[in-house]
């Protein structure tokens, strides 16, 4: 077989949902960290900033968000990676031992879902960004951003959907490229600090609660809720990093930490000047050619997150029967689709709901975490039948009935009514113990418990699930 012919192999594994093989795996840790840290480094994180902004002020504020941050980062990595990066999969197929040959659809449409919602705001920034951008330098006149902005999400998606037609060589390209984006908001925070400490360090959060420890705990469980939402994103990048030990490093560094840091941004932006967005008001503070780099620097950020999304949610596709089959442009293009509709028709919806959309976060994936977390470590002692992942028979050990885990399904909606329980999350009020546990961490052990006690009284003793 010739060279040519391994590296067709190559090319087209990463564009499918089968277990990579060791040599198809071709991401060391710096490539890895690249990839991970391009991805984290977005507009999101002013707006998360932003939101524990409404709390705490700057200190407060890195600390709890940095805690809660390495906190969801840890239960994520626990959850799926060590399946992911073991056998090369990616986080949907990482779930079916838990939930079945069929119940499988429950996270993968929370991942579309999440992806959607991410890559929707990432692209509706990026064209608003793009706007005043052309604005800046006296392209076009103010009265027509209507119709720019529009376009612009057109012109991102595009761009997504050519960089991705490489699969994730050519995600690798341009978290190469666009990672420089990190460093110029490293810059952008170094310009707002030292200009502006005097303001940050007086200014008051506009909707603090007189409960001090209520606030710090938010501040932790937005941090939190922002790490899970990794989830649906980490299992088709690490899948491509053959070694779990040299991935531990570049997972927390690479995908963890530049959420926090880059939030203080968000955190001081919202504090001083009321609004988040650095491209809103790195004019005010530096100047124009501070905002122009501002707007670009905002633009390949998000370009870059969307990227990754895109190629993730294009993999998670690959499980649903026909769409394993479907040629990869074709499956980009599906996978773009709704991103298109969503920027074009209600490109406010996210906006004005982010809040409820993290909450949503939480209250979906903190219990799916707890279910894998419980069930590969403490049920199955890290033993996972690759082969079963992958053929759904009625012989399959991940069949249990008619292919849904009655235990992780009931497991999930406890975890809900949990998370329910202790912060609603359209209105943000709270039930004792909120303030001293947060609301994902209760949701993630009780889904665990469930799960353990209903696989042991239940689904072992009928001989389902392959234990």
């Amino acid at each position: 077989m010739t060279n040519t012919t391994f590296t067709q192999i190559e090319i087209e594994a990463d564009k499918s949902a089968w277990p990579l093989l060791r040599h198809e795996r071709n991401w060391g840790p710096w490539q890895l960290g690249i990839s991970l840290a391009t991805a984290a480094a977005a507009t999101w994180c002013y707006i998360i900033g932003e939101y524990v902004g409404y709390y705490l002020g700057f200190g407060q504020g890195f600390a709890a968000l940095f805690a809660g941050s390495m906190i969801g980062m840890l239960i994520v990595t626990l959850a799926a990676v060590p399946i992911c990066i073991r056998f090369g999969v990616d986080s949907i197929a990482s779930a079916k031992p838990q939930f079945g040959t069929s119940g499988w659809i429950i996270p993968a449409a929370m991942q579309q879902i999440s992806i959607v919602g991410w890559n929707s705001l990432l692209l509706i920034f990026f064209a608003k960004s793009v706007t005043q951008l052309l604005i800046a330098l006296g392209i076009i006149a103010d009265g027509e951003s209507s119709v720019i902005v529009p376009a612009t999400i057109f012109l991102a998606c595009v761009l997504v959907f050519l960089f991705l037609l490489k699969g994730s060589g050519g995600l690798d390209r341009i978290a190469k490229i666009l990672v420089a984006h990190v460093f110029v908001g490293f810059w952008m925070l170094y310009i707002l600090v030292t200009q502006r400490w005097g303001d940050i360090e007086a200014a008051v959060p506009a909707y603090a609660s007189s409960d001090p420890l209520w606030n710090y705990t938010t501040g932790v469980e937005i941090g939190i809720v922002s790490l899970l939402s990794w989830w649906p994103y980490i299992g088709a990048m690490v899948r491509m990093a053959p070694k779990g030990r040299t991935a531990a490093v570049p997972i927390m560094i690479g995908m963890g930490a530049p959420v926090p840091l880059l939030s203080l941004i968000g955190i001081a932006g919202i504090l001083v000047l009321q609004v988040s967005d650095p491209a809103e008001w790195l004019r005010t503070v530096g100047g124009p050619t501070y905002g122009i780099v501002a707007l670009l620097f905002v633009a390949a950020a998000n370009l870059g997150t969307a990227v990754a999304g895109v190629y993730a949610s294009a993999i998670g596709l690959r499980h649903f029967p026909g769409l394993d089959r479907v040629r990869w442009p074709a499956l980009l293009l599906i996978t773009i689709a709704p991103v298109v509709l969503v920027g074009l028709f209600i490109p406010e919806l996210f906006f004005a709901n982010f809040g409820s959309f993290l909450a949503f976060i939480g209250m979906a994936f903190a219990p799916l975490c707890g279910i894998q977390i419980a069930d590969y470590f403490f049920l199955r002692g890290r033993r996972i039948d690759i082969r079963a992942m992958f053929v759904g028979g009625a012989g399959s050990a991940y069949r249990f009935w008619g292919g849904f885990n009655p235990a992780a399904l009931l497991a999930m909606a406890a975890g809900c009514a949990t998370y329910l329980y202790l912060l609603n999350p359209l209105t943000y009020v709270s039930n004792a113990p909120y303030d001293y546990t947060t609301a994902t961490l209760p949701t993630l052990v009780i889904s665990g418990l469930v799960h353990i006690v209903v696989t042991r009284l239940v689904v072992k003793p009928a001989g389902k699930g392959g234990y």
